[in-house]
């Protein structure tokens, strides 16, 4: 009884440690892309949705980036080929991929109120492929 007690307790604080660890790596990798841009390096860069965001979140992303002219969601709607996986965490990362592509792919074009992520390696996933 007592070591499932502890393994729930530990089991809390997985989703903060794994939140730390994506904005370590996020906040590392940002420094190389500007160390390699300052040197005249092109670096491809994508925009996804971290993944502690809440599902409010997500579809308020989702909403406002296909809300923008110019932006096709139609990727993830129900017969798109971003469809699957369905989740909100992937549809939310399509969508705010193709809102920062849009705007010019400036760090700030993927804040999103902090649920942003900016990397650089290629998200996508099956026949889903984001676009640069």
């Amino acid at each position: 009884m007592a070591i499932a007690k502890a393994f729930n307790q530990a089991l809390r604080f997985l989703p903060m440690a794994m939140a730390i660890l994506l904005c370590f790596a996020a906040c590392a990798e940002s420094r190389v892309v500007a160390k390699e841009r300052k040197l005249g390096k092109q670096i491809n860069t994508w925009c996804i949705a971290k993944p502690s965001t809440n599902e409010m979140k997500l579809q308020d992303n989702i909403d406002y980036s296909c809300k923008q002219v110019g932006i096709d969601c139609s990727l993830i709607a129900e017969n798109g080929i971003c469809y699957k996986p369905i989740n909100l965490v992937s549809h939310a990362s399509v969508a705010m991929n193709l809102y920062y592509k849009a705007v010019g792919k400036h760090h700030w074009n993927c804040y999103f109120n902090g649920t942003g992520l900016t990397v650089t390696q290629d998200p996508s996933v099956g026949s889903c492929m984001y676009p640069l």
